[in-house]
C-alpha cells in the first residue's frame, strides 16, 4: 500500500485520489475530522469515493481505537479485492493506527470520566496532577497540569492499570500490517498559510457558517465540539472567526511538521506544483521499489 501523510492544505486528497486512479486502488482517510457526517465543508472532506468519511453522526464520541478497527478492515478489503489502499491524512495517531497495529488505552466504563472530571475540578488542576504522578510518573512526566482533558485520561487509565503514555517505541516503529511506502508532502510556510486563507474564503463562499450554525445546534459529542473551526464559524462574527481558524490551522500544520519528521518515510515530495506531477513522481519512486498494478 502507499501511504501519504502531510499538513493541511498541501494538497494531499488530490494526490491520493490520482494514485488510486492510476493503480487500480481506493482511498482510505486517516483525519479524525472528515470522518464526521455534516462537516463536509469545513473539514474539506475528499469525494465520496474515499472511505472512513462522514460514516459517524455527530452525537458519536470517536476514539482512535474505534477508528483504527475500521481502518485495517477498510485496508484489508481493498488488499483482499486486488487493489493498492492509499492512505492519506493530517491527523498523526490516526494515520499510525491505520498503518500498524497500535495497542491503545481501554475506552472509560460508565461514568468514570464523569468521576475524575468531578475530582479535577474539586482538587484543582496542581493537586489533580500530583495525584496522577503519583499513580502513573511516566504520564505525569508527559501532561501539563492544565489540561484538563488529558490529566482525566490519564487518571481514569491508572484506576485501570493502564498508561496515557505511548509505548515511544511501538508508536513509532516503521512495522506495519501491509508492506507500505510512505510518502509526505510539504510546503514552505508562506504557500501554506496563502494556501490556508484562500481555502477558508472559498469554504465561507460555499456556506460554510450555516454548516457549522447547524451542526452547533445538535448534540455534539466531545471529540465533534473539537472539530477545528466549528465553534467558531458557528458563533462568532465572520471576520472573528477566519481570523482564529486561520490561526488555529497554523498551529495544527506546525504540529504536523513534527509528526512528519518523526515518520519513517520513503520520501519527502514538494507540494508546490500540480497534484498529477507529485503523484506521477510517487507512482516512479514507488515502482522503482515495488511492482504495483497499472491501469
Amino acid at each position: 500500500m502507499l501511504a501519504i501523510f502531510a499538513p493541511t492544505a498541501c494538497g494531499k486528497s488530490a494526490v491520493a485520489e490520482l494514485l488510486a486512479a492510476r493503480l487500480d486502488g481506493e482511498v482510505v482517510s486517516a483525519d479524525s475530522a472528515a470522518l464526521y457526517a455534516g462537516l463536509s465543508l469545513l473539514t474539506a472532506a475528499p469525494n465520496a469515493s474515499t472511505r472512513l468519511v462522514g460514516v459517524f453522526p455527530l452525537e458519536e464520541r470517536v476514539s482512535v481505537g474505534a477508528y483504527q478497527r475500521l481502518a485495517h478492515a477498510a485496508i484489508d478489503e481493498i488488499v483482499a479485492a486486488g487493489g493498492v489502499p492509499v492512505l492519506t491524512g493530517g491527523t498523526g495517531l490516526y494515520f499510525r493506527a491505520a498503518l500498524g497495529a497500535l495497542a491503545l488505552p481501554p475506552p472509560p466504563a460508565a461514568g468514570e470520566r464523569e468521576r475524575f472530571s468531578d475530582l479535577y475540578d474539586e482538587l484543582g488542576p496542581e493537586r489533580a496532577h500530583s495525584l496522577l504522578a503519583d499513580r502513573d510518573p511516566a504520564a505525569g512526566a508527559r501532561v501539563h497540569a492544565n489540561d484538563r482533558r488529558r490529566v482525566v485520561r490519564a487518571l481514569e487509565l491508572a484506576a485501570k492499570g493502564a498508561s496515557l503514555a505511548p509505548d515511544e517505541d511501538r508508536l513509532w516503529s516503521e512495522e506495519t500490517r501491509h508492506p507500505t511506502l510512505v510518502f509526505g508532502l510539504e510546503l514552505p510556510p508562506a504557500e501554506l498559510e496563502r494556501r490556508v486563507r484562500a481555502r477558508l474564503e472559498e469554504m465561507v463562499a460555499s456556506g460554510v457558517v450555516e454548516e457549522a450554525r447547524a451542526a452547533w445546534r445538535r448534540p455534539l459529542s466531545e471529540s465533534a465540539r473539537r472539530v477545528l473551526g466549528l465553534e467558531e464559524f458557528a458563533t462568532l462574527p465572520l471576520s472573528e472567526a477566519i481570523e482564529r481558524t486561520t490561526l488555529a490551522t497554523l498551529r495544527l500544520a506546525r504540529y504536523q511538521r513534527k509528526w512528519l519528521r518523526r515518520l519513517s518515510v520513503a520520501a519527502t515530495l514538494d507540494a508546490d506544483r500540480p497534484p498529477g506531477e507529485i503523484a506521477d513522481e510517487i507512482v516512479a519512486l514507488a515502482g522503482a521499489r515495488e511492482r504495483l498494478p497499472r491501469r
